[in-house]
């Protein structure tokens, strides 16, 4: 699903994508969601201080965007559940340089595999958070 274009004139590609992924909480979400599919509730717990007003409200806008993917559960008790979608999957690895520059350079985090590499066994998130 490609991402439909906001009111507003865009300048760049830089522009667009900060369109897509800005807000205070989108990162983190992404973040989570790259890990492994979650239901909302586990989303919620899983990035604390969101409210789940804005929660609902960045899945909707990720889930438009083509990035977040919502599978309704016909179960007892019925349950949702949200992945990244392979443009999702796309855009945390167009963040993960990002990540890695965040944290060497604001989190004060060095990089055991040299300056912006990422070594194998480095705890890195996809996406600064």
């Amino acid at each position: 699903m490609p991402i439909g274009r906001r009111a507003g004139a865009y300048h760049c590609g830089i522009d667009a994508a900060l369109d897509v992924i800005g807000g205070k909480w989108k990162g983190s979400i992404l973040w989570e969601l790259a890990a492994r599919p979650h239901r909302f509730g586990e989303l919620r717990r899983a990035v604390p201080g969101i409210t789940e007003k804005v929660l609902a409200s960045h899945l909707r806008e990720m889930e438009t965007d083509g990035i977040v993917h919502r599978e309704e559960y016909d179960a007892v008790p019925p349950h949702v559940e949200y992945s990244l979608t392979p443009l999702g999957e796309a855009l945390n690895r167009a963040l993960a340089p990002l990540g890695e520059w965040g944290r060497v350079n604001l989190l004060g985090g060095g990089s055991a595999a040299g300056a912006g590499e990422v070594g194998e066994d480095d705890d890195v998130a996809l996406v600064a958070g």
